[in-house]
């Protein structure tokens, strides 16, 4: 035991906490994480887990790493908020290495989340419009089945999943549903001449851990060429090295108008960033959008460190072997146990679908994994999503691949 391990009595008192306290919206495994280093997590208990969950795809360079840490300890000690009104440093100099690491924008709005990010995008496509004359009719954003934008109305909205929207009607107007990978379905919505912007992830993340098909963004560019509509990629998920490149669109040869960022930007600390580019840079004047925590001087600190660092070599050539070890892993826990269908997703972002003896059961597998120290994600009843830190090691991919293989043994009883 360490020596912040709480007796059992504690961490029972402190689960009764969330189930009195929080608004039950979440049903979180029953569990309480303490600490964590690397792609290592311990609980009150004392309990080791290896995590290829990274909290959601957000802590991109695992836990406690030292160099975030020195960051956000170096800025607490000078400077923590002073709203938009003023200027600091950390956040100019995080605008400017975004546009830089960029390749196609020239101006960046800062937030707090991927939502902010997604709804402060939404916000830009039909300001833009309205500075073409296009009238309210003709400023629809066109988004795919499967996708996840956010939480807040308008971008729950853009969320073309019904499950996420279901009574929080009226929502609002101006968005348009086609299937994921269907470019003629795109064309005959396009076809009406009303469409301001398709909006899309490169992989889709709560969708299933779908990927975009060979040369689809292309097709779509083109598309919102033909038509004079921007492309808004969402990449709050699949941005910031997760893909295997530093923005998961490089590897689809097309240059977007608009790109969104969070989960990962921050490495664990809350931040967003809604990318420009030279369309739309200008769209945007004095008071139209705004922030009171966007782009602090904590986050943007920290957000600096965990770009830099996200963006080497080092990072992309990790995540190509730990993903390429994974695949193999699910492939061989799938054959052995006959348990999955396919491996899907780019990079350190993996979805292994069940096969129909085993569809529905994603949480249950869950259960088992948090039971013998692995916690993972689902993306839907069918998906298992693996999405780890992105330095992680070998000997971790190895041990809970391991991990992986007990947890399905018991859940088939062997």
């Amino acid at each position: 035991m360490n020596d912040t391990t709480l007796p059992a009595g504690d961490t029972a008192a402190l689960l009764d906490l969330g189930r009195h306290y929080y608004l039950p919206v979440y049903r979180p495994r029953e569990l309480v994480l303490e600490r964590g280093q690397g792609a290592r997590l311990w609980d009150s208990e004392g309990r080791e887990y290896v995590d290829f969950a990274a909290g959601i795809a957000v802590c991109g360079l695992g836990h406690n790493d030292p160099d975030l840490h020195a960051a956000l300890v170096e800025q607490a000690g000078k400077l923590w908020h002073t709203s938009n009104i003023f200027y600091s440093e950390p956040p100019l100099r995080l605008a400017e290495e975004l546009v830089t690491a960029s390749r196609f924008a020239e101006r960046v709005f800062l937030c707090n989340s991927g939502a902010e990010a997604n709804e402060a995008a939404i916000k830009l496509v039909r300001k833009w419009a309205a500075s073409q004359g296009r009238p309210p009719q003709q400023r629809v954003i066109v988004t795919f089945r499967g996708s996840f934008h956010g939480r807040t109305l308008a971008a729950v909205t853009a969320t073309a999943q019904p499950k996420y929207q279901d009574g929080y009607e009226p929502l609002p107007g101006g968005f348009r549903y086609v299937d994921f990978n269907d470019i003629t379905q795109l064309e005959t919505a396009m076809a009406a001449g009303d469409v301001a912007a398709v909006m899309l992830e490169p992989v889709q993340g709560e969708g299933g851990v779908m990927p975009a098909a060979s040369g689809f963004l292309q097709q779509v560019r083109a598309l919102c060429d033909h038509h004079g509509a921007l492309l808004v990629l969402d990449e709050i998920q699949a941005g910031m090295g997760r893909t295997g490149t530093l923005f998961a669109h490089w590897q689809d040869g097309v240059v977007p108008d608009i790109v969104t960022l969070a989960k990962a930007l921050g490495g664990g600390f809350p931040i967003g960033a809604m990318l420009a580019g030279p369309k739309v840079a200008q769209a945007m004047q004095f008071g139209a959008h705004g922030t009171t925590f966007g782009g602090n001087p904590l986050a943007a600190a920290v957000a600096r460190v965990a770009l830099r660092k996200i963006a080497s070599a080092q990072v992309a050539s990790n995540v190509s072997r730990q993903s390429q070890a994974l695949r193999e892993g699910l492939l061989a826990i799938g054959a052995e146990f006959d348990l999955f269908g396919q491996v899907r997703g780019r990079g350190l972002m993996l979805g292994a679908v069940l096969k129909p003896a085993f569809a529905g059961r994603a949480g249950e597998i869950l259960d088992h994994a948090a039971a013998h120290g692995l916690l993972l994600l689902q993306a839907g009843p069918d998906v298992l999503r693996l999405v780890p830190a992105l330095n992680i090691t070998d000997a971790d991919v190895a041990e809970g691949l391991t991990r992986l293989r007990a947890a399905v043994a018991a859940l088939a009883g062997r």
